[in-house]
Formats: C-alpha cells, structure tokens, sequence
C-alpha cells in the first residue's frame, strides 16, 4: 500500500482537545495514520509514494452513520403520508413489500447505498435489516466499513424467533472480514412489539456468548412504552433493563421517548449508547424528538444516524449534523445546546464509540486506521471563518466531499468512485427496483 502525504489543508483531529491544524497535514502509511500536524512540522515529501495538496479542503475523520438500512433504498419515495415510526405506518408502507425481497435484489441495493454513502463522506455505517449475509458481502465488496446487524422480527411467530436466531448465529460465526471491515452483531428489530420476551433473552445470551453488540429501535412509536406498560408497568427501556439487555453493549436507534429513569439506565449500562436520528424523527410526525442533549449530559454516547433512505431520503452526514442541531435548539428551547463542535464528534468519534471503534477510527490520531475524508470549501456557502466547524455543519453538504480513504485505501478521488463506476452501480440498481416493484404488484395481484 503507498504511502501518501495530505498537506495545506485545515486539519479536524477530532482529538481529545479538538485540535484542529489550518495548513496543516496527514501522513498515512500501511492503511494507518502515521503523523499529523501543523504546517511547520511538515515531513519531507520525498519520504512518500504520494502527496494531495488540498488547499481550501477539510480534511477529517470518516463520518459514522450510526443507523441504517441499506437496502431500505429500494423504498425510496414509497412512504409519503406514513410515519415509519409507527407500527401501523411501518406495517402498510414497507413490510407488506418487503415480503416480496429475495436475496438477489440485496447487493444491488445496498451497493448504491455505500455508494451514496462514500461520495457524501460516511466511511462507516451501522445496518440492521434481513438478507445480512448478503448486506455484508455488498459491503464488503464497496470498500467501506460496517457493522452489519442481524435483523430479527419474529412477530408472533415463536418457530420463526428460534429460525430467526439460529440464522443470526451462523451468521456471526461465519461472517468474517479478511481486513476487518464488516463486523456482526445481533439485531433485534424492536424489542416487545415484535419480538417476545423469550427471544429477547435469547438473543442476549447469545450476544454474550458471541462477545458482539446488539442494535436495535427503542422508543421509536408509541408502541413500544404502550406494549410494555401494558404487560408490566415499564417502559420498553425498563423493562430490557430487567432482562439483562443492558449487560453487554446495547446500540439503540431513535429513543425518542425516554423517561428520566430510562435516560438513568443508559448512563449506568457499562456500554450502552443511542443513535439519534433526527431527520427521520422529524417526518416520522412524532411530537417526540430524541433528549441528545439530557443524554448526553448523563454521559451516555449519543452518535448520529440517516435512518433508512424511504424515512430520511438521503444518506448525508453532514446534514444530518445541521438537522441534529436544529432539533435540539428547538426541544430545549436554547440555541445551540449541542455546539457545532460537537456535533462534528457525534458523527465522528462518538459513532466510533458507540460502535466499539473508538480505538480505530473517529479521530486523527496516530496509528489510527486511515478513514480520512476532504471537503471541498471553495465553492458557495463557505468563506474565511475562525469556525470551522460551524461553517462544515450549517453550511456545508455532503456533495463537498471530494476524497475518501478507508483503512488507507482511495475509494473516491476528486469526486469520482473509484472501486466501481457509479454508472455501472446505478444502471444494476435501476434494473433491481423495476424486478422488485414489478413482483410486488404481481404478488398483490395473486395474493
């Protein structure tokens, strides 16, 4: 692998003390950051294979998108009108179809996915759905990194929960990455609603048994409080915490219904953390919004995510920051109660965290993996700042990204894809989504 030198550009370590170095450069080696620093410590560009000059450019960590599920494009625009955060709208607008998916319609989709998600500047991204096999075989193929959850809905049906777990075992048995890059987990879908009791516990105990997290939704549709309420006068995240869910490292998406209690169990749990997805939340119509800003008073891991593309429609982390932050200026009543800076972590460092990476990725830190992105500031919207990172969040977009390494690796190259050619990913893509909705009317037809 070349070595390659980064230099003349502003510099966001995302360190410890958010250091950030305006000129200053990158040194990669052997797919690991070998040095970083200001302009006046430069090394000697004879000593590399490579050096990108990149005045006017961020250069930063990767972004993390803490939730998704890539396949889920194959919705995109299929969910007007529909709170995806609802059992009802989920039900009508998304699973009625996806009981038409078959494993081939997987790689195609989640390709256009890392695709999307690379150009815009994510280099990892955590996924929860079915077919993870195939997701992380995709994945894998794209370049990117991943945490790749098995998705478990059971819905009643106890023979298909023991399917399901048996399925997410041999899963995780055999899903191994030769560089690491694809990691699997457990992934129950949303615990009580559609998964019983007894599996959720299962399913704990084969996360210990395992040593992998487990992501999940909680708090995410009135259902969740309302089921275990009902069933035990607990709220969803009460009533996991009696089941020993919070043991191991717990991920959960949305959350937009904790209590103080709840927001208690997160911070007492040696390696829980949410994925605040605020877009998503935003047009799912619920009048909850997700309390990153109590949370992570507590000192709970707070990390952001796109949700999938039919609830968010665009995989872009950068404004996703901008969305965050707006969303909690308005639940608080306060502006700007998560600084721009930290915003930057969140999609960053945090997710890192979140994720177990911490000690990979996330900031730009000597003998780090490489996961490097460049954005582009010499177009609209940007202009001298002694805030860049305000001026990366609120007015920058994920279409600046012009460079992507991961672990090292070029994936895109002055905007251009370079492991496969965007035209060739779409074109497969395209040819899928017509395959797809054409089965599903037939299917509805027949039904």
């Amino acid at each position: 692998m070349n070595s390659v030198l980064i230099t003349d550009a502003v510099v966001l370590t995302v360190d410890a003390q958010n250091t950030v170095h305006d000129g200053g450069w990158v040194a990669i080696r052997e797919g690991r950051i070998a040095g970083v620093g200001p302009r006046e410590t430069c090394p000697a560009h004879s000593d590399f294979d490579e050096v990108i000059a990149l005045p006017g450019h961020i250069v930063m960590p990767g972004l993390v998108n803490a939730h998704t599920h890539s396949a889920m494009v194959l919705f995109r625009g299929r969910s007007e009108g529909q709170s995806l955060l609802t059992m009802e709208g989920w039900y009508n607008s998304i699973r009625e179809p996806e009981l038409s998916l078959l494993a081939e319609d997987i790689a195609p989709a989640v390709s256009l996915s890392c695709a999307e998600m690379l150009l815009s500047g994510t280099t990892t991204f955590c996924d929860q759905y079915f077919f993870a096999a195939e997701i992380a075989q995709a994945a894998g193929a794209s370049g990117i990194r991943a945490v790749v959850a098995y998705g478990i809905v059971q819905l009643g049906d106890a023979e298909r929960g023991d399917a399901e777990l048996a399925n997410a075992a041999a899963f995780i048995e055999q899903q191994r990455s030769a560089d690491g890059r694809i990691i699997p987990w457990f992934g129950p879908h949303a615990p009580y609603v559609d998964n019983s009791e007894d599996l959720l516990q299962a399913e704990v105990a084969m996360a210990v048994k395992y040593g992998v997290g487990m992501h999940l939704h909680m708090a995410a549709g009135p259902e969740d409080n309302a089921e275990t309420m009902a069933r035990y006068g607990l709220t969803a995240t009460q009533a996991l915490s009696r089941d020993g869910f919070f043991a191991g490292r717990v991920h959960a998406a949305h959350c937009l219904d904790l209590s103080d209690e709840d927001i208690a169990i997160f911070a007492a749990a040696p390696a829980a953390s949410v994925a605040y997805c605020a877009t998503a939340g935003l047009r799912s119509g619920r009048a909850g919004a997700c309390p990153a800003v109590k949370l992570k008073a507590a000192g709970v891991t707070v990390a952001l995510g796109t949700d999938n593309v039919a609830a968010n429609n665009a995989y872009d982390m950068i404004a996703e920051m901008r969305v965050a932050g707006l969303v909690a200026s308005h639940r608080e009543g306060v502006a700007q109660p998560i600084s721009s800076a930290e915003l930057v972590r969140m999609a960053t460092i945090e997710g890192a965290r979140a994720l177990g990476l911490d000690h990979e990725i996330g900031s730009l830190e000597i003998g780090k993996a490489a996961d490097i992105i460049a954005v582009d500031m010499r177009g609209p919207g940007y202009s001298e700042t002694p805030d860049y990172e305000t001026v990366l969040v609120y007015s920058g977009s994920g279409r600046d990204v012009a460079h992507v390494w991961v672990a090292g690796e070029r994936l895109v190259a002055d905007r251009v894809l370079l492991k496969r050619d965007y035209g060739d990913i779409r074109s497969a893509y395209s040819a899928t989504y017509r395959t797809f909705w054409d089965r599903v009317e037939h299917n509805k037809k027949v039904a």
